[in-house]
């Protein structure tokens, strides 16, 4: 199945979730060797939320209901089990994706999401697509048979995603990408016209072509909520019938959904998210590469183990600053209006994540001029992050100090006020466990 779609579908482009299309790439990334060691990304065995879900079905300390009355199948089980809020729906209807032949601009695809994992759903579909984030393998791929069974089995795939799914757009790793497109009457991107990345530097105007957009943004415009006809043309589309939408019923019927929302917020959430699952994984794999590398020639020259020279500190510098810098939302892009979503979304994201005495939280949304109150990704506290190689981990957390307590004025930080500065760090200091001592103020 997998195969046939890859061949049709030739020129298409990657969209976060087992989408099976693939763009030429903006930004060139070297491609890992991951299937190699010392990652061994197809063979090693995965240990996950998803991993331990399963072995809980496995010994029956859970059991998955499936809904046939509303057609969702597992799905609404398997985001309770998983702590993926509904809330986090957002719908793309470009046909972009695995499951194509079911998705149209009036059977949109569903995507969930939390910290860790990533579920799409495809009305009609024969699969929930998930996929999670491991601390040693970065993004996992399964599926999970929406025929109903005494035995719900979440099955990894690995060559189908990875040949789609690990590319210059992926940042070289397994991952994903949110990509914006003009589609066409029936969700086809019509790809003449080019197609954009999703991220959050990404001009406004480019963002979510293919996407329902549910929510307000005041007199910013997106791609979101249009279709592509005959005679428009990229620098002639009228955005304003999708602006500012807070119902979507008017193109397709939402009751067919877990909700009847594809929440601004939750999109911009989610495309800070993905790329930075991304990151963390090439900062992973960069880091077990080059320790492997390092051993090997320090044993070749007959030095001692712990010996990095200049090349390997270079190597564990150049992904330690790649992931800050991104982290730290350096080239956000500054919001003009402000941003309100419709759903619930807004109120519990914030809700998850730890908080400092004064009662504030990485999680604490703006979106005024920018998405996040205090701009460090809140993927600080996951345990992908926590798992990367010690050299990198050290260079991060040095640098992350030295920009927070000002030392470092370099100005593509600049966007990062004092009082920004002081309160990230008072954040960090308060609520993130295994910081170096030198972050005691």
């Amino acid at each position: 199945m997998y195969a046939n779609i890859l061949n049709v579908l030739v020129n298409g482009l990657r969209l976060i979730g087992f989408c099976c299309f693939l763009q030429v790439p903006v930004l060139l990334f070297a491609q890992v060797s991951f299937e190699e060691a010392p990652i061994n990304y197809n063979k090693a065995k995965p240990e996950n939320r998803i991993t331990r879900l399963q072995k809980k079905l496995e010994q029956n300390q859970i059991k998955l209901t499936y809904d046939r009355k509303k057609g969702t199948g597992y799905l609404a089980d398997v985001l309770k089990s998983l702590e993926i809020p509904v809330s986090s729906q957002v719908l793309v209807f470009s046909k972009t994706s695995l499951q194509i032949k079911h998705i149209d601009p009036q059977s949109p695809r569903a995507l969930y999401f939390n910290d860790d994992l990533y579920v799409g759903f495809v009305q009609g579909g024969s699969v929930l697509e998930v996929s999670a984030s491991d601390a040693k393998l970065g993004t996992v791929f399964y599926t999970l048979s929406q025929t109903k069974t005494s035995r719900p089995t979440f099955v990894r795939k690995t060559f189908e995603c990875t040949q789609c799914h690990a590319s210059s757009m992926t940042q070289g790793v397994p991952g994903h990408i949110m990509r914006s497109v003009y589609p066409g009457p029936d969700g086809m991107p019509v790809f003449r016209e080019g197609t954009y990345r999703s991220d959050q530097s990404s001009p406004f105007h480019e963002r979510w072509g293919g996407w329902y957009v549910s929510g307000t943004h005041g007199k910013m415009r997106h791609m979101g909520n249009l279709l592509f006809r005959k005679g428009d043309s990229s620098n002639n589309l009228n955005r304003e019938s999708g602006a500012n939408a807070v119902d979507l019923e008017k193109w397709f019927d939402t009751s067919a959904y877990l909700r009847p929302h594809s929440d601004i917020v939750s999109l911009m959430v989610l495309e800070h998210q993905a790329k930075m699952h991304n990151l963390i994984t090439r900062a992973q794999f960069e880091g077990r590469i080059t320790l492997r590398d390092a051993a090997v020639m320090n044993k070749m020259l007959e030095r001692e183990t712990s010996f990095q020279s200049d090349s390997t500190k270079r190597r564990f510098e150049s992904s330690a600053n790649r992931l800050l810098d991104y982290m730290l939302f350096t080239e956000e892009l500054v919001l003009q209006d402000r941003i309100q979503g419709v759903s619930s979304y807004q109120t519990e994201f914030p809700l998850s994540g730890p908080r400092d005495r004064r009662g504030r939280s990485l999680r604490d949304f703006d979106l005024e001029q920018r998405l996040f109150k205090y701009p460090c990704s809140y993927l600080i506290y996951s345990e992908s992050f926590d798992a990367l190689p010690r050299p990198i981990l050290d260079k991060v957390y040095r640098r992350l100090w030295e920009i927070l307590s000002g030392k470092d004025q370099t100005k593509k930080y600049a966007h990062l006020n004092a009082q920004d500065r002081r309160a990230i760090l008072e954040i960090l200091i308060e609520t993130k466990s295994g910081l170096p001592d030198y972050w005691k103020l």
